[in-house]
Protein backbone atom coordinates (compact mmCIF):
# COMPACT_ATOMS: atom_id res chain seq x y z
CA UNK A 1 0.00 0.00 0.00
CA UNK A 2 1.98 2.60 -1.06
CA UNK A 3 1.91 5.87 1.01
CA UNK A 4 -0.02 4.05 4.04
CA UNK A 5 1.01 4.50 7.39
CA UNK A 6 1.90 1.41 9.93
CA UNK A 7 -1.45 1.66 11.56
CA UNK A 8 -3.50 2.19 8.10
CA UNK A 9 -2.00 -1.05 7.01
CA UNK A 10 -2.40 -2.84 10.51
CA UNK A 11 -6.24 -1.74 10.26
CA UNK A 12 -6.28 -3.52 6.94
CA UNK A 13 -4.77 -6.56 7.79
CA UNK A 14 -7.07 -7.00 10.90
CA UNK A 15 -10.18 -6.66 8.46
CA UNK A 16 -8.67 -8.98 5.58
CA UNK A 17 -8.10 -11.27 8.83
CA UNK A 18 -11.21 -10.98 9.92
CA UNK A 19 -13.49 -11.48 6.95
CA UNK A 20 -10.85 -14.76 6.46
CA UNK A 21 -11.87 -15.85 9.86
CA UNK A 22 -16.02 -14.94 9.61
CA UNK A 23 -15.94 -17.40 6.30
CA UNK A 24 -14.45 -19.93 7.95
CA UNK A 25 -16.83 -19.50 10.80
CA UNK A 26 -19.35 -19.66 8.77
CA UNK A 27 -18.74 -22.60 6.45
CA UNK A 28 -17.54 -24.43 9.80
CA UNK A 29 -21.02 -23.65 11.62
CA UNK A 30 -22.71 -24.74 8.23
CA UNK A 31 -20.90 -28.12 8.03
CA UNK A 32 -23.08 -29.45 10.66
CA UNK A 33 -26.45 -28.44 9.54
CA UNK A 34 -27.62 -31.63 7.48
CA UNK A 35 -26.89 -33.45 10.62
CA UNK A 36 -28.99 -31.13 12.76
CA UNK A 37 -31.84 -30.96 10.70
CA UNK A 38 -31.95 -34.89 10.69
CA UNK A 39 -32.06 -35.22 13.96
CA UNK A 40 -34.83 -32.42 14.78
CA UNK A 41 -37.69 -33.87 15.51
CA UNK A 42 -36.38 -37.31 16.18
CA UNK A 43 -35.81 -39.44 19.44
CA UNK A 44 -32.98 -38.08 21.39
CA UNK A 45 -32.00 -39.53 24.61
CA UNK A 46 -30.49 -36.20 27.19
CA UNK A 47 -28.54 -35.86 29.80
CA UNK A 48 -28.60 -33.16 31.74
CA UNK A 49 -25.37 -30.74 33.05
CA UNK A 50 -25.58 -28.20 36.27
CA UNK A 51 -29.41 -28.30 36.80
CA UNK A 52 -32.77 -29.63 34.82
CA UNK A 53 -32.51 -26.06 32.68
CA UNK A 54 -29.40 -27.23 31.58
CA UNK A 55 -29.94 -30.14 28.59
CA UNK A 56 -27.27 -32.00 26.33
CA UNK A 57 -27.43 -34.64 23.81
CA UNK A 58 -24.88 -36.54 22.23
CA UNK A 59 -25.34 -34.61 18.95
CA UNK A 60 -24.13 -31.38 20.49
CA UNK A 61 -21.08 -33.39 20.98
CA UNK A 62 -20.78 -34.33 17.79
CA UNK A 63 -21.61 -31.37 16.18
CA UNK A 64 -18.77 -29.46 18.55
CA UNK A 65 -16.14 -32.04 17.30
CA UNK A 66 -16.87 -31.46 13.64
CA UNK A 67 -16.74 -27.79 14.30
CA UNK A 68 -13.44 -28.03 15.68
CA UNK A 69 -11.87 -30.14 12.90
CA UNK A 70 -12.99 -27.56 10.29
CA UNK A 71 -11.52 -24.75 12.41
CA UNK A 72 -8.48 -26.40 13.15
CA UNK A 73 -8.16 -27.67 9.63
CA UNK A 74 -8.26 -24.03 8.23
CA UNK A 75 -6.71 -22.09 11.12
CA UNK A 76 -4.24 -24.70 12.94
CA UNK A 77 -2.85 -21.34 15.19
CA UNK A 78 -5.66 -21.37 17.12
CA UNK A 79 -7.34 -22.22 20.46
CA UNK A 80 -11.05 -24.12 20.11
CA UNK A 81 -13.10 -23.39 23.17
CA UNK A 82 -16.31 -25.48 22.88
CA UNK A 83 -19.44 -25.74 25.66
CA UNK A 84 -19.48 -29.28 25.62
CA UNK A 85 -15.57 -30.30 25.27
CA UNK A 86 -13.57 -27.16 26.37
CA UNK A 87 -10.22 -25.88 25.13
CA UNK A 88 -8.13 -27.31 22.38
CA UNK A 89 -5.04 -26.16 20.51
CA UNK A 90 -2.76 -22.75 20.59
CA UNK A 91 -2.59 -19.78 19.07
CA UNK A 92 -3.55 -16.40 18.31
CA UNK A 93 -6.97 -16.72 17.33
CA UNK A 94 -9.85 -18.22 20.10
CA UNK A 95 -12.73 -19.43 18.79
CA UNK A 96 -15.59 -19.77 20.87
CA UNK A 97 -18.16 -22.82 19.72
CA UNK A 98 -22.02 -23.11 20.76
CA UNK A 99 -22.67 -25.88 18.72
CA UNK A 100 -26.31 -26.09 19.80
CA UNK A 101 -27.45 -22.54 21.11
CA UNK A 102 -31.03 -23.62 22.22
CA UNK A 103 -30.37 -27.39 22.93
CA UNK A 104 -33.91 -27.23 25.09
CA UNK A 105 -35.81 -25.97 21.75
CA UNK A 106 -33.60 -28.48 19.78
CA UNK A 107 -34.51 -31.38 21.96
CA UNK A 108 -38.90 -30.55 22.65
CA UNK A 109 -39.21 -29.53 18.22
CA UNK A 110 -39.15 -26.00 18.71
CA UNK A 111 -37.55 -24.46 15.49
CA UNK A 112 -35.46 -21.98 17.36
CA UNK A 113 -31.74 -22.83 17.77
CA UNK A 114 -28.65 -22.45 15.87
CA UNK A 115 -24.87 -23.34 15.71
CA UNK A 116 -22.68 -20.10 17.16
CA UNK A 117 -18.97 -19.34 16.18
CA UNK A 118 -17.01 -16.09 17.25
CA UNK A 119 -13.39 -15.45 16.44
CA UNK A 120 -11.72 -13.59 19.36
CA UNK A 121 -8.03 -12.09 18.67
CA UNK A 122 -6.45 -9.95 21.46
CA UNK A 123 -9.64 -10.13 23.36
CA UNK A 124 -11.71 -8.68 20.53
CA UNK A 125 -14.24 -10.40 18.80
CA UNK A 126 -13.29 -9.80 15.41
CA UNK A 127 -15.59 -12.45 12.93
CA UNK A 128 -18.49 -14.46 14.09
CA UNK A 129 -20.98 -16.59 12.85
CA UNK A 130 -24.70 -17.89 13.72
CA UNK A 131 -26.77 -20.33 11.68
CA UNK A 132 -30.04 -21.51 11.72
CA UNK A 133 -30.10 -24.55 10.31
CA UNK A 134 -34.01 -25.00 10.34
CA UNK A 135 -34.65 -21.57 8.43
CA UNK A 136 -31.28 -21.79 6.82
CA UNK A 137 -30.07 -18.56 8.14
CA UNK A 138 -26.62 -17.82 8.27
CA UNK A 139 -25.65 -14.84 9.71
CA UNK A 140 -21.95 -13.56 9.36
CA UNK A 141 -20.17 -10.75 10.70
CA UNK A 142 -16.96 -9.39 10.52
CA UNK A 143 -14.88 -5.43 10.53
CA UNK A 144 -16.78 -4.44 7.51
CA UNK A 145 -20.12 -5.25 8.34
CA UNK A 146 -23.03 -8.08 9.03
CA UNK A 147 -24.38 -10.13 6.77
CA UNK A 148 -27.53 -12.34 6.87
CA UNK A 149 -27.29 -14.97 3.99
CA UNK A 150 -24.59 -12.16 2.00
CA UNK A 151 -26.64 -9.37 2.20
CA UNK A 152 -25.71 -6.05 4.19
CA UNK A 153 -28.12 -5.94 7.36
CA UNK A 154 -29.05 -2.90 9.50
CA UNK A 155 -30.28 -2.79 12.80
CA UNK A 156 -33.24 -0.59 12.64
CA UNK A 157 -37.21 -0.29 13.79
CA UNK A 158 -39.38 1.51 16.24
CA UNK A 159 -37.98 4.09 18.14
CA UNK A 160 -40.91 3.43 20.53
CA UNK A 161 -40.79 0.71 23.73
CA UNK A 162 -44.56 0.74 23.43
CA UNK A 163 -44.72 -0.79 19.96
CA UNK A 164 -41.54 -2.76 20.09
CA UNK A 165 -40.81 -6.81 20.06
CA UNK A 166 -38.45 -7.78 22.97
CA UNK A 167 -36.97 -11.01 23.58
CA UNK A 168 -35.73 -12.33 27.23
CA UNK A 169 -34.40 -14.95 29.54
CA UNK A 170 -35.36 -12.67 32.37
CA UNK A 171 -36.23 -14.41 35.03
CA UNK A 172 -34.49 -17.68 34.93
CA UNK A 173 -34.64 -19.57 37.70
CA UNK A 174 -31.66 -18.53 38.90
CA UNK A 175 -32.44 -15.12 38.87
CA UNK A 176 -35.87 -16.10 40.94
CA UNK A 177 -33.71 -17.64 43.81
CA UNK A 178 -31.77 -14.76 43.96
CA UNK A 179 -34.10 -11.53 43.46
CA UNK A 180 -37.07 -13.38 44.16
CA UNK A 181 -40.49 -11.70 43.79
CA UNK A 182 -38.83 -8.69 42.52
CA UNK A 183 -37.61 -10.86 39.49
CA UNK A 184 -41.52 -10.68 38.41
CA UNK A 185 -42.68 -7.33 39.25
CA UNK A 186 -39.74 -6.24 36.90
CA UNK A 187 -41.03 -8.83 34.48
CA UNK A 188 -44.20 -7.49 34.82
CA UNK A 189 -43.67 -3.92 33.86
CA UNK A 190 -41.87 -5.05 30.74
CA UNK A 191 -44.56 -7.37 29.52
CA UNK A 192 -47.24 -3.78 30.33
CA UNK A 193 -44.30 -1.65 28.76
CA UNK A 194 -43.49 -3.32 25.46
CA UNK A 195 -45.80 -4.49 22.28
CA UNK A 196 -44.79 -8.19 22.84
CA UNK A 197 -42.73 -10.21 24.60
CA UNK A 198 -40.97 -13.44 24.01
CA UNK A 199 -39.08 -16.22 25.40
CA UNK A 200 -37.83 -18.81 22.59
CA UNK A 201 -34.19 -19.28 24.36
CA UNK A 202 -30.91 -19.20 22.74
CA UNK A 203 -29.05 -15.93 23.15
CA UNK A 204 -27.28 -16.22 19.85
CA UNK A 205 -30.03 -16.39 17.41
CA UNK A 206 -31.84 -13.52 19.39
CA UNK A 207 -29.13 -11.37 18.85
CA UNK A 208 -28.99 -12.53 15.38
CA UNK A 209 -32.49 -11.09 14.92
CA UNK A 210 -31.34 -7.57 16.87
CA UNK A 211 -29.49 -7.47 14.45
CA UNK A 212 -31.49 -7.56 11.15
CA UNK A 213 -33.67 -5.75 12.98
CA UNK A 214 -36.38 -8.50 13.19
CA UNK A 215 -36.57 -8.18 16.77
CA UNK A 216 -36.06 -4.77 18.71
CA UNK A 217 -34.51 -5.39 22.16
CA UNK A 218 -33.31 -8.71 23.92
CA UNK A 219 -32.23 -9.10 27.91
CA UNK A 220 -30.37 -12.11 28.54
CA UNK A 221 -28.66 -13.35 31.93
CA UNK A 222 -26.59 -16.39 32.85
CA UNK A 223 -24.91 -16.06 29.20
CA UNK A 224 -21.46 -17.43 28.29
CA UNK A 225 -18.95 -16.40 25.75
CA UNK A 226 -19.89 -19.13 23.05
CA UNK A 227 -23.61 -18.00 23.30
CA UNK A 228 -22.97 -14.32 22.42
CA UNK A 229 -19.53 -13.35 21.28
CA UNK A 230 -20.82 -13.80 17.59
CA UNK A 231 -23.90 -12.24 18.25
CA UNK A 232 -22.14 -9.34 19.96
CA UNK A 233 -20.27 -8.62 16.69
CA UNK A 234 -23.26 -8.82 14.73
CA UNK A 235 -25.38 -6.35 16.79
CA UNK A 236 -22.40 -3.42 16.87
CA UNK A 237 -21.83 -4.16 12.93
CA UNK A 238 -25.44 -3.73 12.14
CA UNK A 239 -25.52 -0.73 13.74
CA UNK A 240 -27.07 -1.80 17.13
CA UNK A 241 -26.42 -1.46 20.45
CA UNK A 242 -24.44 -3.88 23.04
CA UNK A 243 -24.16 -3.84 27.09
CA UNK A 244 -22.59 -6.30 28.83
CA UNK A 245 -23.47 -6.69 32.47
CA UNK A 246 -22.45 -7.71 35.67
CA UNK A 247 -18.26 -7.60 35.16
CA UNK A 248 -16.06 -4.39 35.61
CA UNK A 249 -14.93 -2.13 32.50
CA UNK A 250 -11.77 -4.87 32.26
CA UNK A 251 -14.04 -7.57 31.24
CA UNK A 252 -14.08 -8.24 27.51
CA UNK A 253 -18.06 -7.46 26.90
CA UNK A 254 -17.96 -11.58 25.40
CA UNK A 255 -16.87 -12.62 28.95
CA UNK A 256 -19.40 -10.94 30.86
CA UNK A 257 -22.34 -13.08 32.50
CA UNK A 258 -25.50 -10.73 30.79
CA UNK A 259 -26.41 -8.51 28.32
CA UNK A 260 -28.69 -5.89 26.90
CA UNK A 261 -29.33 -4.86 22.98
CA UNK A 262 -30.76 -3.35 20.96
CA UNK A 263 -31.39 -1.87 17.09
CA UNK A 264 -29.70 1.58 16.50
CA UNK A 265 -33.19 3.06 16.61
CA UNK A 266 -35.19 2.02 19.93
CA UNK A 267 -34.86 3.90 22.94
CA UNK A 268 -35.22 1.57 25.59
CA UNK A 269 -36.10 3.82 28.81
CA UNK A 270 -37.82 1.03 30.86
CA UNK A 271 -35.68 -1.89 30.01
CA UNK A 272 -32.54 0.47 30.71
CA UNK A 273 -33.86 1.32 33.87
CA UNK A 274 -35.17 -2.39 34.77
CA UNK A 275 -31.75 -3.83 33.84
CA UNK A 276 -29.82 -1.21 35.75
CA UNK A 277 -31.28 -1.96 38.64
CA UNK A 278 -30.74 -5.92 38.30
CA UNK A 279 -27.18 -5.65 37.37
CA UNK A 280 -26.97 -3.90 40.89
CA UNK A 281 -27.90 -6.85 42.33
CA UNK A 282 -25.54 -8.97 40.91
CA UNK A 283 -22.50 -10.89 42.67
CA UNK A 284 -19.64 -9.18 41.73
CA UNK A 285 -17.15 -10.18 38.65
CA UNK A 286 -14.06 -9.14 37.59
Amino acid sequence: MPGATTKEMLVTELRDLSRRLSEVAGQAAQTVGDQLRTAFRQAMEVDYKRDNHDLVTRYDRLAEDRIREAILEQVPDSVVVGEERGAEGSGDVRWYVDPIDGTANFVSGFAFFCTSIGAVVDDRVVAGAVFDPIANNLFAADLTGAYCNGEKIISTGTADESHAVLITSYPTARDLDRDGPVSLERLGELIDTYSSLRRPGSAALTLSHVAAGWVDAAFGTTVNPWDVSAGILLVEQAGGLYRPLGADQATPAWAAPAYVASTGSLEPKVLDRIVTAFEQGLPPQG
